[in-house]
C-alpha cells in the first residue's frame, strides 16, 4: 500500500485549506496510508476539529532549528539583492530557494520526510510546495506534488501578500522541479501554461461537509464566511455595500461568520456606518450549516480566491449566491451566478438588491444542482489518478 505524505502548516485550526485538506486526506486513507506532516504539536490539538480523531490518520509534528543571526542576516541580504537588484536566472533562482530556506531547516525536514518512506508528497500552499522543490532530492526518492490553494493573480500579481511579482519567475522555476503541481481551477492552470510554459493538473475542491436543512429562503439574511484578514475575503467592503443595499431595504441583515485579525475593525466600521443591528459578526463554529440553512443569498465578497469552498457550500444548502467577478467563481457558478465588478461596493451593492427579487425556488434548485458537481467521490477520483501517474 502506498504511504502519502501530506506537508502543511496547520490541520488543528479552522479555515478553508485545513478543512480541504482533512477530507482529502481521510477520503485517501480508505486505499493509501496517509499522514499529516504538520507544525502544529498533535498532542496539544482537539482531534473533534473535522472529526479527526475517526480516521485512520498519523499526525507528524515537524519543528525548524533555530538559525544563528549571523546566517539570518547573510540570508536576507541575498535574498533582498535578489528580489531588487540581482538578473532572476536559473542560478539566481537557485540561490535564493536556499537563502529563503536556510541549510538546517532544509536538513531537518528533508530528514523527517524520508525517515516517514513516503511514495508521494503532497506540499500544501505554494510556501511548501516552494520548500518541498527545494529538498525533492532528499526525501528518498518520494514523489513530489505542489498543491496550490490561492489564485494565480493573488500570488504573483503586484502588492500581493504572498510572492509578488518580483517572485514571478523564481516561483515558475521552482515548481517545474516538482514531480506534479495541483491548482483548483483551469483558469489559472492556463495562467500557468501562459507565464510558465506548462500547465498544472486541475482539481477543484469538493464539498467538505455534510449539508444541514435546506434554506427555506425567507429569512431576509444575507450571509458570508471566511477568515477576517485584511483585503482577502473583502469584508470592509461587503460592510460599506450593505449599509448602501440597507438605505432601501430595512428588514435585510447581514451575518458574517469568522475569525481573524480584521475583526475589530469591522466592528468599528460596522459602527462607523450605523450598522449595528443590522450587520452581526459571528465567531466560527463547528455547525456552520446552522448559518448556510438560515441564510436567504450567500455574498462572496473576496478580492481574490484559489477555490471559493464557501459557494459550493452555500449552494448545498439551496442558498443562491452572488458573487465578485473572479475566474474561480465563474469556474463554479459558469452562466448562472450573479457577478459584481471586483471590488466596486456600488455594483455590489445593486446586484445584492438583484438577488431579493429572485425566482428563489428556481435559484435554489439551481444552486443544488451546482453544488453536485463538487461531490467528494468525483474529486477523490482524480487525485487517485493523480498519485497513481507520479
Amino acid at each position: 500500500m502506498k504511504r502519502i505524505g501530506f506537508l502543511t502548516d496547520s490541520i488543528f485550526s479552522f479555515g478553508g485549506v485545513q478543512r480541504v485538506t482533512a477530507v482529502i486526506a481521510t477520503a485517501l486513507s480508505k486505499d493509501y496510508e496517509v499522514e499529516i506532516v504538520t507544525f502544529d504539536k498533535p498532542e496539544e490539538q482537539d482531534l473533534t476539529l473535522y472529526r479527526l480523531g475517526d480516521y485512520p490518520l498519523t499526525y507528524i509534528h515537524v519543528s525548524y532549528p533555530q538559525v544563528s543571526r549571523l546566517k539570518t542576516l547573510g540570508c536576507k541580504a541575498y535574498s533582498y539583492l535578489y528580489r531588487k537588484m540581482l538578473p532572476q536566472g536559473g542560478l539566481t533562482s537557485d540561490l535564493y530557494a536556499h537563502s529563503s530556506f536556510p541549510s538546517e531547516r532544509q536538513q531537518a525536514l528533508a530528514d523527517l520526510l524520508r525517515s516517514r518512506h513516503y511514495d508521494v508528497i503532497i506540499g500544501v500552499h505554494a510556501f511548501l510546495a516552494i520548500r518541498l522543490a527545494t529538498i525533492r532530492k532528499r526525501v528518498g526518492g518520494a514523489r513530489t506534488v505542489g498543491w496550490i490553494h490561492n489564485s494565480f493573480d493573488a500570488l504573483l500579481r503586484d502588492g500581493s501578500p504572498y510572492l509578488g511579482k518580483e517572485l514571478r519567475k523564481h516561483y515558475g522555476r521552482q515548481l517545474q522541479k516538482l514531480d506534479a503541481t495541483v491548482v483548483l481551477n483551469q483558469s489559472d492552470a492556463d495562467e500557468y501554461e501562459k507565464a510558465f510554459g506548462y500547465c498544472p493538473a486541475v482539481i477543484a475542491n469538493p464539498l467538505t461537509l455534510v449539508p444541514g436543512k435546506r434554506s427555506q429562503g425567507n429569512s431576509r439574511r444575507f450571509l458570508a464566511v471566511g477568515r477576517m484578514a485584511p483585503q482577502h475575503k473583502g469584508f470592509d467592503l461587503l460592510v460599506q455595500a450593505f449599509a448602501r443595499f440597507a438605505t432601501s431595504h430595512q428588514d435585510w441583515q447581514l451575518d458574517i461568520v469568522g475569525d481573524g485579525p480584521e475583526h475589530d475593525a469591522l466592528q468599528q466600521q460596522i459602527r462607523e456606518c450605523g450598522m449595528e443591528g443590522r450587520i452581526t459578526l459571528h465567531p466560527f463554529t463547528s455547525n456552520i450549516q446552522e448559518y448556510y440553512s438560515q441564510a436567504q443569498v450567500y455574498v462572496l465578497s473576496s478580492r481574490w480566491e484559489g477555490f471559493g469552498l464557501v459557494l459550493v457550500e452555500a449552494m448545498a444548502h439551496g442558498v443562491p449566491v452572488v458573487s465578485s467577478d473572479l475566474p474561480s467563481s465563474r469556474d463554479i457558478l459558469g452562466d448562472e451566478g450573479i457577478y459584481f465588478r471586483n471590488g466596486d461596493v456600488a455594483d455590489m451593492a445593486q446586484k445584492m438588491d438583484l438577488a431579493t427579487h429572485l425566482d428563489w425556488d428556481k435559484a435554489s434548485e439551481t444552486a443544488i444542482r451546482l453544488a453536485g458537481r463538487f461531490d467528494i467521490s468525483n474529486v477523490i477520483k482524480q487525485w487517485k489518478q493523480l498519485i497513481e501517474k507520479v
